[in-house]
């Protein structure tokens, strides 16, 4: 697959927390945005919901003809290798020509994006992917950032579900994790990779390296193990051998393998195993 270098790169609390609000004050911030600039990322991608709270303009857009795209389709505006990708899957953030820091915008939407909201996007010179027939699909989306837009590296910046969505998407090649030295503690707070089925398997990692700094904080970083992450992503339904997927906030991705639910809680396979043990009992 012809796809960016993606790493996920987030400011945590000890406790694995990411809310910005919470974030902001833990000493190691300045470390965080140095550990960005040290990740040689110029790609940023971010959720709906984080780019509303620190990029797009306040309000929402509403379309007044719903005549929608129903293909796949990219606008190149500008030049994308230092670009801030914005995933608004239904097309309704209201934008200056610019995103954060000056840096071009890049937006991608599902095919069922309106044509009213892409001739917005076109007036305000902003660069756009719509690919996916009702969700993104973030692997094709990937695809075309590296082949028409010329993206090699990229890091995913938040929030937690867009983070899960490369995640079960199988997109990501590192996780890049700056924690500050403090603790949120405060329930039903956004954790790094959030809202995953229960079903999920845990993705294995590699540690590549560990820094510490004096303001208390520490930069972990880690590689993807990419073989386990292949054989998961390639499973395929045993009843229509067709690859299954689920859409998750808005987001195209492939669904993890689920047991199947007995009723004392535990996975078929474990009742199986359990079963052939008290056989094996019974004939000694």
């Amino acid at each position: 697959m012809n796809k960016p270098y993606i790493v996920c790169h987030m400011m945590t609390s000890v406790d694995g927390r990411i809310d910005c609000a919470m974030t902001e004050h833990l000493p190691g911030v300045q470390e965080y945005y140095e550990t960005l600039g040290a990740l040689d990322a110029p790609a940023r991608i971010s959720g709906r919901v984080t780019a509303e709270l620190e990029m797009a303009l306040p309000g929402k857009f509403e379309a007044k003809n719903i005549d929608v795209l129903g293909k796949e389709a990219f606008s190149k505006a500008a030049d994308a290798e230092g670009c801030e990708v914005v995933v608004d899957t239904h097309g309704t953030l209201l934008w200056d020509e610019t995103g954060a820091d000056e840096r071009p915008l890049l937006i991608l939407m599902s095919e069922q994006v309106s044509k009213e909201y892409l001739a917005y996007l076109d007036g305000k010179h902003i660069s756009w992917i719509a690919c996916g027939k009702e969700h993104v699909d973030l692997k094709r989306a990937c695809e075309i950032l590296a082949s028409e837009f010329g993206v090699r590296r990229a890091a995913v910046v938040g929030g937690g579900h867009i983070n899960a969505g490369f995640l079960a998407a199988g997109l990501l090649d590192e996780v890049s994790i700056l924690i500050g030295a403090g603790i949120d503690g405060r329930g039903g707070m956004q954790a790094v990779f959030d809202g995953l089925p229960m079903e999920r398997g845990v993705t294995p990692l590699k540690l590549a390296s560990v820094q510490q700094y004096g303001s208390g904080a520490v930069w972990l970083r880690y590689s993807v193990e990419k073989q386990k992450r292949k054989m998961r992503n390639a499973f395929r339904s045993r009843k229509s051998g067709r690859k299954a997927f689920f859409a998750y906030r808005g987001i195209f991705i492939p669904r993890a393998r689920s047991f199947r639910a007995i009723p004392d809680g535990r996975p078929a396979a474990a009742r199986s195993c359990r079963a052939k043990k008290r056989c094996s009992a019974r004939r000694r």
